[in-house]
C-alpha cells in the first residue's frame, strides 16, 4: 500500500545534478510524478516558485518528488530540455515529459499543479480502503473501521478523510474525548479541511446534546412564553439531540426572526454548525442554508 516505500522522506526534494538526472528523474518517475525546477541564484521569480513548490510537494506527502536543478551549475539537461528561460518546470511521469511551465505563477496554481501531478499516480488503494471503513461504519462494525481508518492515517499522515473517519467512529461510540483527541491530533495542513470541520460540528453538537433538557418540558416552556428565546433555543438543541434535524432548524430560524443577534448571534452560529455537521447536499442543509439566506437579506 505504500507508494513511496523505498523513499526517504529527504529525497521527496533534492538537488539535482546533470549526473544523478536519470537516477533521480527519470528512473524515479516510473514510481512518483517527479517535477523538475529549473532556476539560478541570480532569478528573482525562482526565490517565490521555489518555496511555493517545495511547500506543495510537501504536503503531497511523497506522492510527488521535486529535482531542483541550478542551470548554472547542471547545464545540460537544461539544454537538451531547450530550457531558455528561468523558473521552468517540468513534470515527468513514467519517463516522459508530461507537464510544465515557464514564469512563476500563483501558489494556489502551484497547488493546483502539484495535486494534479499527484493524481496521476492514484491513491494506491487508499481510496478503496476508506470506502471499505466507511461502509463497515454503516454496519456498525466500528472497531474494523477504525483500524483501517488507523492504518491509512499512518500510510498518509496528511489523509483528512482517514481522520474524519476515525473521529466518526469515536463519536459512533459515544467517545467524545476520544473523538476531540483525533481532532486535537490532526496535521495542521488538513485541521480546516472540510472532512475534519464536519466532524468537529458533530462533536460540538454531540457535546451539547448529553446536556439537552426533555423535548416536551421545553416545547411546554415555549409554548407558555413565546418571547422565552432561550428556551426556544435550547428547544432546537433537544431537537437535534433527539434525532429531530429539522425540528432543530426550523426552531433555530424562527428564533433568528424573531432576534438575529440574541445572546451574540446564536442561532445564527447553531445553524452553521447544524450545517456543516450535515452532508453537503443534504435536503435539510440546502434549504435550511437558503431559508436563512432569505432571512438575512430581508
Amino acid at each position: 500500500m505504500d507508494l513511496t516505500a523505498d523513499l526517504n522522506t529527504k529525497d521527496i526534494i533534492i538537488d539535482g545534478t546533470d549526473a544523478g538526472f536519470m537516477d533521480d528523474v527519470i528512473a524515479a518517475s516510473q514510481q512518483v510524478p517527479v517535477i523538475v525546477d529549473f532556476w539560478a541564484t541570480w532569478c528573482g521569480p525562482c526565490k517565490t516558485l521555489g518555496p511555493a513548490l517545495e511547500a506543495a510537494v510537501k504536503k503531497a506527502g511523497g506522492k510527488v518528488r521535486l529535482v531542483k536543478i541550478d542551470v548554472d551549475k547542471q547545464p545540460q539537461f537544461a539544454a537538451q530540455l531547450r530550457v531558455q528561460s528561468i523558473p521552468t518546470v517540468y513534470a515527468f511521469w513514467q519517463g516522459q515529459p508530461v507537464d510544465g511551465f515557464q514564469g512563476a505563477i500563483p501558489p494556489s496554481q502551484v497547488d493546483e499543479f502539484v495535486n494534479k501531478l499527484s493524481a496521476l499516480a492514484g491513491d494506491d488503494g487508499l481510496g478503496a480502503a476508506l470506502d471499505a471503513a466507511d461502509e463497515m461504519m454503516e454496519q456498525g462494525a466500528f472497531a474494523d473501521a477504525t483500524e483501517i481508518y488507523n492504518a491509512v492515517s499512518q500510510e498518509e499522515p496528511e489523509n483528512a478523510r482517514a481522520y474524519a473517519g476515525l473521529v466518526s467512529a469515536a463519536l459512533a461510540q459515544n467517545d467524545l474525548d476520544g473523538a476531540e483527541a483525533v481532532l486535537n491530533g490532526a496535521p495542521a495542513v488538513i485541521a480546516k479541511s472540510p472532512e475534519l470541520e464536519a466532524v468537529r460540528a458533530r462533536l460540538e453538537l454531540a457535546r451539547q446534546a448529553a446536556s439537552a433538557g426533555p423535548v416536551d418540558d421545553l416545547r411546554a416552556a415555549v409554548a407558555a412564553d413565546p418571547a422565552n428565546l432561550q428556551a426556544l433555543f435550547d428547544l432546537a438543541t433537544a431537537l437535534h439531540a433527539s434525532g429531530d434535524v429539522q425540528g432543530a432548524v426550523d426552531s433555530l430560524l424562527d428564533l433568528f426572526r424573531k432576534d438575529r443577534e440574541w445572546n451574540d448571534g446564536a442561532a445564527k452560529a447553531q445553524l452553521f454548525t447544524i450545517f456543516d455537521a450535515l452532508p453537503p447536499k443534504d435536503p435539510i442543509a440546502l434549504a435550511g442554508r437558503r431559508r436563512l439566506s432569505s432571512l438575512i437579506f430581508a
